[in-house]
């Protein structure tokens, strides 16, 4: 995670958007560019600092960022994205992350936990394994403190976990969901496949469509 001092300046955003941001003068190049769309993981309360996470990989934008000295400036636009925790708290939401697609729902959970807010929410959470699992402890505190939270862990490449190991299908979901899939409503993040194929999965089970919200992020 990367934390930026706003050097005073108030930015306004909804649980759930992301920035662009463009890289100055970054030690690494190549043809993408220095700009990317990251998401949000800081709750919008977190007044005067932003924080944004991705999976580090070997690109040139990711070894720059990685390589960012404490002080480094760079050009962070406004907020964008419709991808939002929803207003509505009359249905239960599930919300289904694959690998760093986490960061979006570690951002509305907190803004869930610190205005108390009465959504009902079960988080279905994908990793290889529990090192590659991001904000793991925290997210089984954000369980605790919030009375409407069930969070549901996978790890499908990890031979000393001992919980839950399936990916993330109609299977998994219908053993720790209590009433039938077309009653829920999903949010969906993570890498573009996995989305759509989960998207596409509980489509074809009976969910109408209406009650699929994927994230098409690109850049993991």
């Amino acid at each position: 995670m990367v934390v930026f001092d706003l050097l005073g300046a108030e930015v306004d955003f909804k649980a759930g958007q992301y920035f662009w941001v463009t890289l100055l003068d970054p030690p690494y190049d190549d043809e993408k560019g220095p700009r990317r769309h990251i998401s949000v993981v800081t709750s919008p309360n977190e007044r005067g600092v932003l924080g944004l996470c991705t999976r580090l990989r070997d690109t040139a934008f990711k070894r720059s960022l990685a390589e960012l000295p404490v002080g480094a400036a760079v050009d962070v636009e406004q907020p964008k994205g419709d991808f939002l925790l929803p207003e509505e708290t009359d249905r239960h939401y599930v919300f289904i992350a694959g690998g760093i697609g986490i960061t979006v729902f570690r951002c509305m959970l907190l803004y869930i936990a610190e205005e108390k807010l009465s959504h009902r929410v079960t988080l279905v959470y994908s990793n290889r394994d529990r090192e590659s699992a991001a904000f793991l402890d925290e997210l089984r505190e954000l369980e605790q403190r919030i009375p409407g939270l069930d969070l549901v862990v996978t790890m499908t490449e990890d031979p000393s976990w001992d919980g839950e190991s399936r990916r993330i299908d109609t299977e998994i979901l219908r053993d720790h969901l209590d009433g039938g899939l077309e009653t829920f409503t999903y949010l969906i993040a993570g890498p573009p496949p996995m989305v759509e194929g989960v998207a596409g999965t509980l489509q074809e089970a009976g969910v109408p469509e209406e009650q699929l919200r994927p994230a098409r992020f690109s850049g993991y």
